[in-house]
């Protein structure tokens, strides 16, 4: 048995992809918390489909593929923040443009690759594919997203919960919106190197609303969500490595039992308490 459990970890690049799983998936879990309150669940998604053009422009220009995903989505996360600051636009409307014209240019500009192949790493994901030197990337800016989350955790809290108030005592909304939204491309242009573009938007959001199903008390929320991510990045890598399946979409597939196991929960809680 411990043979089993320990032969997938025998290979460096398995080590590797454990460690890039649990930081996004800790940094997505937490964050992911925030975006479920703030029902801001169509933004992961959202940028995690805005980073394509600045992904196929660095790669034609010989660039960090890297660089060139956390400028797209830092720029598509203040162009929403921009068009919907004064309450003209509604967020999901400015969204639902800057997503589609984005990932239209994104589009647009594969047209010169001569080959889907090149990028299919970045839909899909390759965890396993994970370099030290990513690693290093991606240590840095989880650990950037969590401490700012950690130091403006009071803030980002009330403007969750009860926005007017958070105004009323002086706190500016419209900033701590901003923050996240900056908060999210980070985050979004992180995970994606794991799982890819298509299966972002789940780390961000299956966990911490299978979380919000069994508390109500924020950090509690925020704890279980992290146990879930990574429970299921390490379930998930052993079903790539046993099965011989896409570990990304393992994992994500590994989270959404996890939230159908809490939403039953949760149904059956409540009625036996109607009882």
């Amino acid at each position: 048995m411990i043979d089993w459990l320990l032969a997938p970890f025998r290979y460096s690049f398995m080590q590797t992809g454990l460690i890039a799983a649990t930081l996004v998936g800790i940094t997505c879990a937490v964050l992911g918390t925030y975006v479920v309150l703030r029902r801001m669940a169509f933004i992961g998604d959202a940028l995690a489909h805005t980073v394509l053009p600045g992904l196929v422009v660095a790669y034609l220009g010989g660039w960090s593929l890297f660089g060139g995903a956390i400028i797209a989505g830092l720029l598509t996360a203040l162009g929403i923040g921009w068009v919907s600051r004064r309450g003209t636009v509604r967020e999901d409307t400015a969204i639902g443009v800057l997503f589609t014209a984005m990932f239209a240019l994104g589009i647009l500009l594969m047209s010169k690759v001569r080959s889907f192949r090149d990028l299919s790493h970045i839909l899909f994901g390759n965890i396993l594919g994970v370099r030290p030197e990513d690693l290093i990337q991606i240590s840095l800016i989880s650990a950037g997203v969590l401490g700012t989350l950690w130091l403006l955790h009071k803030e980002l809290e009330l403007t969750s919960y009860d926005p007017t108030y958070a105004e009323v005592i002086g706190l500016k909304a419209d900033r701590m919106r901003m923050l996240l939204l900056i908060l999210l491309a980070l985050t979004v242009v992180t995970c994606i190197q794991v799982v890819g573009v298509i299966l972002t938007s789940a780390l961000l959001v299956t966990p911490a609303a299978a979380a919000a199903l069994l508390t109500t008390r924020l950090p509690r929320m925020m704890f279980i969500a992290a146990m879930i991510a990574v429970g299921s990045a390490l379930v998930g890598l052993y079903a790539s490595y046993y099965a011989d399946v896409a570990s990304g979409a393992a994992i994500v597939l590994t989270c959404t039992t996890c939230f159908g196991i809490a939403w039953g929960f949760n149904a059956l809680r409540t009625r036996q308490s109607r009882v």
